[in-house]
Formats: C-alpha cells, structure tokens, sequence
C-alpha cells in the first residue's frame, strides 16, 4: 500500500475556507485607515536629541558606578 491518503476520498472542510471575523484590536481597526506620515526635521532632531542625551546620562552613570565607591554602594543596596 502506498503512504499517504487513504481509498477513500477526501473532503474538504468549509469551514476552513470561510474568513473568521476578527476579534479585539483588529476588529476594531478593521475599517478605519490609518495613513504613516514621514517625521518632520523639527521632529527628527527632537528625537535625536533625546537619545543622546540618554546616552550621555548613562555613561555619566556607569562611570560613577565604577569610580565612586560611594554611588557603587548606594547601587548595590538598593538593588537588593
């Protein structure tokens, strides 16, 4: 006997080829229409700006962890 199917013949489910309504978030935006608008310059540097501010804030950090004992301490315990 050959693998595979069987004698008989296979049906197909209906059911599958039926679209299932959705349901939550995507109902929900299922028919609104949401068009994606390029950053603006202003916005850009914003961002920017941000992000290496944070970026410099967190060097300023891990330094002190290192070289200050104190700071290195108060870390320490208030992670635990």
């Amino acid at each position: 006997m050959v693998k595979g199917f069987s004698d008989n013949e296979v049906k197909n489910n209906s059911q599958n080829t039926q679209i299932k309504e959705k349901k939550g978030l995507a109902g929900f935006l299922k028919g609104k229409k949401f068009t994606y608008t390029l950053p603006g310059k202003k916005q850009i540097n914003i961002f920017g700006s941000l992000v290496i501010v944070l970026n410099m804030i967190l060097v300023l950090l891990v330094i002190l962890y290192l070289k200050n004992q104190a700071f290195h301490d108060f870390i320490f315990n208030v992670g635990r």
